[in-house]
């Protein structure tokens, strides 16, 4: 019984994951690239639209970004009772992979910038404003992107290759 509930957990936490990694990857590739062609003000109104959906706590959002965390740290406790110590330790640096590579940096960089831009009054600020708001908020915006997109897609493989490993 144990079994089949652990591998469930690392089955639902493989696919949580995954559509974390397909998210970050979607931004990183598709939606600021599209952005990035945009002024200054149609860049941030734009942002501020697309991250008050997250901001709002989109159901099916929270239930992926929060699933995956949830998911991976039951699995990585059970594997204590199930796994021996290699498949162990690949699903624990999994975790921590994946705790300090996709979440520590959307708390640490990705949501203080989306809570800057948030701020931002597009109708009253000046073209100068809007153009530093964006840079200090674009490129470091991108590059933890970027990382925490890597870091997903490695979680994701490692994750796929313990379950055929099981």
């Amino acid at each position: 019984m144990i079994e089949t509930i652990f591998l469930i957990v690392v089955v639902v936490a493989t696919l949580l994951v995954a559509l974390v990694a397909g998210f970050l990857f979607a931004f990183a590739v598709v939606a600021m690239p599209g952005l990035k062609q945009l002024n200054d003000g149609e860049f941030i109104r734009a942002f501020q639209r697309i991250d008050g959906v997250i901001q709002n706590n989109h159901p099916l959002f929270m239930l992926v970004w929060m699933g995956s965390v949830l998911f991976l740290i039951a699995a990585a406790i059970i594997s204590f009772t199930q796994l021996e110590s290699l498949p162990r330790n690949f699903l624990l640096a999994a975790t921590v992979l994946y705790i300090m590579g996709v979440q520590a940096p959307t708390i640490v960089i990705n949501v203080p910038r989306n809570n800057a831009i948030q701020n931002v009054n597009v109708d009253t600020v000046n073209a100068t404003a809007l153009h530093q708001a964006r840079i200090a908020f674009e490129d470091g915006w991108n590059r933890s992107n970027q990382f925490r997109t890597v870091m997903a897609i490695a979680v994701t493989a490692i994750l796929l290759s313990l379950i055929l490993w099981l």
